[in-house]
């Protein structure tokens, strides 16, 4: 059976999409799920969690641009990367002239999907080519939120992207999920993720990752929360979150 391949995408900074996709991987590599990562963002951010290298031999750019293979690198037991490179802020430029291009990672994804259960996809924080890269080759997005205030003109633009992808050229791709990040139990927090659940239903997952130092340290030690700081809300949360994921499959 081919992989279930989800994007983690929200178009605003800060909400946690980069920390969710690589720790949310382990997770589900933990949980014995082959798990393939796929970094699309030019700043690097889960490259360098998992590796601690910023200056990769072949990175997701050549693959995209360049129609070399994908450059899968093995990090742990059932989890692989595709490493960003800096290259990556130019690739919307590059792409341009290039023929089908929305549907490029979804070839690239073809020869290989079948090797794992879940492919996770960290994306830039913007609605370009490169995420609709991504939206393209999936089936699901789930979109990381944080509980701060209600980001709703946002989410509109997402659901119109979301929409636009599904009519033209991905009729597969839907909503798999929502889940707050950096939550706490202020009031407004709580306002927040009750509009957000009137608006998504189901889609909302039960998990809620709590606001934890850990998970802000993590990346820095070249470990996962897992090995970093076991006992951590961080830890806890997002083994719940990936249990959640598993049960929806």
């Amino acid at each position: 059976m081919s992989a279930k391949i989800i994007t983690i995408a929200n178009h605003k900074g800060g909400v946690g999409k980069t920390t969710s996709t690589a720790t949310l991987g382990v997770a589900l590599a933990l949980k014995g799920q082959r798990v393939l990562l796929i970094d699309l963002d030019a700043q690097q951010n889960l490259s360098f969690t998992l590796t601690q290298n910023e200056d990769p031999e072949s990175s997701i750019y050549d693959a995209l641009v360049n129609d070399a293979p994908l450059p899968i690198v093995h990090i742990r037991e059932n989890l692989d990367l595709v490493p960003a490179s800096l290259e990556l802020a130019r690739a919307e430029i590059d792409m341009a002239t290039k023929i089908a291009r929305e549907g490029i990672l979804r070839t690239l994804l073809d020869d290989c999907a079948d090797q794992y259960d879940y492919v996770l996809i960290d994306c830039p924080p913007a609605l370009g080519i490169i995420t609709t890269n991504a939206l393209v080759a999936s089936s699901e997005l789930y979109i990381p939120l944080t509980a701060e205030a209600l980001p709703l003109k946002g989410l509109t633009m997402l659901d119109d992207v979301v929409r636009e992808v599904r009519r033209r050229v991905n009729p597969n791709l839907s909503l798999g999920g929502v889940f707050f990040t950096r939550y706490n139990n202020r009031r407004l927090n709580k306002e927040v993720v009750s509009q957000i659940e009137q608006r998504y239903g189901d889609k909302v997952f039960k998990t809620k990752i709590r606001e934890n130092i850990s998970l802000a340290e993590m990346p820095l030690s070249g470990q996962s929360i897992f090995e970093y700081d076991p006992r951590s809300n961080g830890a806890a949360d997002y083994m719940a979150l990936a249990e959640e994921v598993l049960a929806r499959k």
